[in-house]
């Protein structure tokens, strides 16, 4: 047992042990990197922790992924499934737009946490 690491999220074992970048829970098999630990316990403070459509806690400088195609007003096309938006930007933005971003060959647009996943 490493005291040095946190105990898990999950179901709070002190057996935690450092897999690469992840820490790992060998009890309930648990993965998680250590800075969504630190954003769950300032998600305890009381601070705003934004996540994505699978629960993913999002910073800025980020790259995500679009989940769904979105229709884009004066667009054809819209924002196609599957597309990476680099370098994002979390906002207090307007109507549920909580993420500051440029999309490749649309420009600069906000878009929902919901419609992305942590890439």
């Amino acid at each position: 047992m490493n005291e040095n690491l946190p105990p898990c999220p999950e179901c709070s074992s002190a057996y935690t042990y450092e897999m690469g970048a992840l820490l790992v829970c060998p009890e309930c098999a648990h993965e998680w990197t250590p800075s969504a630990a630190a954003g769950q316990s300032a998600e305890d403070d009381g601070e705003k922790v934004i996540r994505d459509s699978v629960g993913n806690i999002l910073a800025d400088g980020d790259t995500v992924t679009v989940v769904k195609t979105l229709k884009v007003k004066g667009s054809p096309s819209g924002i196609k499934a599957g597309t990476k938006v680099r370098n994002i930007r979390l906002v207090d933005g307007v109507d549920g737009h909580d993420i500051d971003c440029k999309v490749d060959g649309f420009g600069p647009m906000q878009l929902k946490s919901s419609v992305v996943k942590k890439a």
